[in-house]
């Protein structure tokens, strides 16, 4: 027990960062009831030229993606435009990117990181009222005969 006091800065530190990075590459679940054309969608990888198009014409005519579109500076009917410019490989390749595409990546990234954190201060101010570490000068050893 007197090796763990010892060196409990060595132990903790390199198990706080550990748990940092075990909560990282996880984002937020999240549930939602979805249609019946989002469930037997045909992957971008086996579409054909008409078919890519079609896709990417529906995600452009959304209400939602235009109001978005029309936030972000973009006119929709302009994109609806370009799309049709395209050749079938690059409306190919422009679905495949809709399908691969993460959403709400950077959200879930933020939260795991805030998490994280929290958990780690949590554990260490556990660990001081506990005695076990010094880390935090506002916490006071419960445990009688021990002092910081």
């Amino acid at each position: 027990m007197k090796i763990l006091r010892i060196h409990r800065r060595l132990i903790a530190i390199p198990t706080a960062v550990l748990m940092l990075f075990m909560v990282l590459p996880y984002g937020a679940a999240q549930a939602a009831m979805i249609s019946t054309e989002q469930a037997t969608h045909v992957p971008a990888a086996s579409r054909t030229g008409p078919e890519a198009r079609a896709y990417v014409m529906g995600i452009l005519t959304r209400a939602d993606v235009q109001a978005e579109m029309r936030a972000l500076g973009v006119d929709p009917e302009e994109a609806i435009a370009r799309v049709d410019a395209m050749s079938d490989a690059e409306v190919r390749d422009v679905a495949g990117k809709i399908d691969s595409s993460p959403a709400g990546a950077a959200h879930g990234l933020i939260l795991g990181i805030v998490g994280a954190v929290v958990f780690v201060f949590l554990v260490l101010v556990l660990t001081d009222i506990l005695c076990l570490t010094s880390v935090f000068n506002f916490t006071k050893c419960s445990v009688k005969g021990k002092s910081k």
